[in-house]
């Protein structure tokens, strides 16, 4: 009966261990309380707080073509930003493929260059707005300048974790650390679809106010940078670009033909048809992309 005791003792034992082991590796990890070394990063509350990305994909500034606007104003407002000076949150929006998020990240490449303060580039995924303070609280305090950028923000019916951003921006009690700085994109100048907007206002007791309060997040960002689809010559002005910068082996003519029939294959011209068309091209030809 003893020996029968003592085993189920040490039973009990094995398996509430393994429970807890469970457990442990279950439940989230640590949030880290300091931005660790290194140039970028991906905000992972989930998996600990900040993961370092040790390569940015990345293009060349120079590369970007058709959008030599909103480059120099971004570029410059991100100057500012890096040096100390005031500096606009900005919302990127418009036309798919137009080099929105590509512009953020060859805009942090050409400010680091060469600079011994190095700017921290901290991408938030869509699905984490809501814990935003909380990535805002671990920045605070005496650490190097970070760019916030979150890719393709946009917000649906019923979604709420919009007024988190409202609050970072430029609402609640502690305010955006001035160390820090956001950059998003959006294929939506508001970040609503319209038909929610309109239908905000064929159905609320005050439309005008429910309108209001779904549309002025966008109102937080100081800088509205819009990119439209480009034209023919912007687009081959794209393709001859990316050929020259790699090298590629083939005549302007041939590149130029090839360019039109790949963009009338895909049904329409954008810097993203542009770079796949180059990738086509350089496989084809047998030759890499630095």
């Amino acid at each position: 009966m003893e020996n029968s005791d003592k085993n189920g003792v040490s039973g009990d034992t094995a398996l509430l261990a393994r429970i807890a082991d469970a457990l442990e590796r279950l439940a989230p990890m640590a949030l880290g309380r300091t931005l660790p070394d290194g140039d970028a990063f991906v905000w992972e509350p989930a998996q600990g707080g900040l993961v370092g990305v040790p390569h940015v994909a990345h293009v060349d500034l120079s590369l970007l073509k058709g959008v030599e606007s909103q480059r120099d104003t971004l570029l410059a407002n991100t100057k500012r930003f890096a040096e100390g000076l005031p500096a606009n949150n900005a919302l990127l929006w418009g036309a798919r493929g137009m080099g929105k998020s590509s512009l953020v990240k060859a805009v942090h490449e050409e400010i680091n260059r060469g600079r011994k303060d190095r700017l921290a580039l901290i991408e938030i995924h869509r699905e984490d707005i809501d814990t935003l303070p909380l990535l805002l609280r671990i920045l605070r305090g005496p650490h190097r300048r970070a760019v916030l950028y979150c890719d393709d923000l946009s917000f649906d019916k019923d979604d709420t974790s919009y007024k988190s951003l409202k609050a970072a921006l430029e609402g609640g009690i502690e305010g955006r650390p001035s160390n820090t700085i956001l950059y998003a994109t959006s294929n939506r100048r508001h970040l609503m679809p319209r038909d929610l907007v309109d239908n905000e206002r064929g159905t609320a007791i005050n439309p005008g106010e429910a309108v209001e309060e779904k549309v002025s997040l966008s109102d937080r960002f100081g800088l509205w940078l819009g990119f439209h689809h480009c034209g023919q010559d912007e687009y081959l002005s794209m393709v001859a670009g990316y050929a020259a910068f790699h090298h590629l082996n083939i005549s302007d003519d041939e590149l130029r033909k090839r360019a039109l029939t790949w963009a009338m294959g895909r049904g329409g011209r954008s810097g993203r048809v542009a770079w796949q068309f180059i990738q086509d091209l350089a496989g084809e030809l047998g030759q890499k992309l630095d």
